[in-house]
């Protein structure tokens, strides 16, 4: 299977190519970025295909991170994987950033739980905690630095993801210790790939997954142009 990965969730722009089969990357690029996801992305998607000498007719699936993350980013990265499906009438996966970040420590870690966080700012955290075989502990959810870190009760975990150093500063002293800490600004694509090998086209639908509403809000109409359109 052939596998366009697409990532602009967070504070990079990532695209890959997997090909299932041989299990390697047939090319791949990312860009630490925290804004101009847009202007990047379709010419990085462009050269890896050319670096893969893939037509896009090729691909058996295209692959995307859902969220949660940057409301904009999310809707760029969706709406290329939603436009090139579309044109190469191929299926297009969502796949959770919580589970990106958790992938890369799944299966390494033994029976130590995996706690994947984004920041969600304010004090608060998107979260996730898996077993070390991946099996769901506690489900996605936004909550407080605290509340996250009192809703690990299994043990000494591993941290992921863009939050895990905040958790880490926050972590009882008089509790089982993170056995590691891994901060990365953003998910390894090359996850997003097989995470999107894997997923169910007709269960994970390339669509935002958002945890709570955005805070980017329309802007309130002027009074003049309230009273317009009344």
């Amino acid at each position: 299977m052939l596998i366009l990965a697409i990532d602009t969730a967070l504070d990079a722009c990532a695209a890959a190519v997997l090909d299932t089969e041989s299990g390697e990357l047939l090319a791949q690029e990312s860009q630490l970025m925290k804004r101009g996801h847009a202007e990047a992305l379709m010419p990085m998607i462009a050269r890896v295909m050319q670096s893969a000498n893939l037509a896009f007719t090729s691909l058996d699936r295209i692959a995307v991170t859902a969220g949660p993350g940057s409301f904009t980013g999310l809707r760029v990265g969706i709406s290329a994987a939603r436009g090139l499906a579309l044109a190469a009438k191929r299926p297009a996966v969502g796949v959770t950033t919580l589970s990106a970040y958790a992938a890369t420590i799944v299966g390494q870690s033994g029976t130590a739980p995996v706690i994947s966080a984004i920041d969600a700012r304010h004090d608060h955290v998107y979260f996730q905690i898996v077993a070390g075989d991946g099996s769901q502990l506690v489900r996605p959810g936004v909550a407080s630095i605290d509340d996250a870190i009192a809703a690990s009760q299994f043990g000494a975990p591993h941290l992921v993801g863009n939050a895990a150093n905040i958790l880490a500063g926050r972590w009882p002293k008089d509790g089982p210790q993170p056995v590691t800490v891994d901060a990365p600004p953003a998910p390894d694509i090359s996850w997003v790939a097989w995470l999107g090998a894997a997923a169910n086209p007709e269960t994970n639908p390339a669509r935002p997954f958002y945890l709570k509403a955005p805070d980017a809000k329309p802007a309130a109409l002027p009074p003049l142009a309230q009273a317009a359109s009344s």
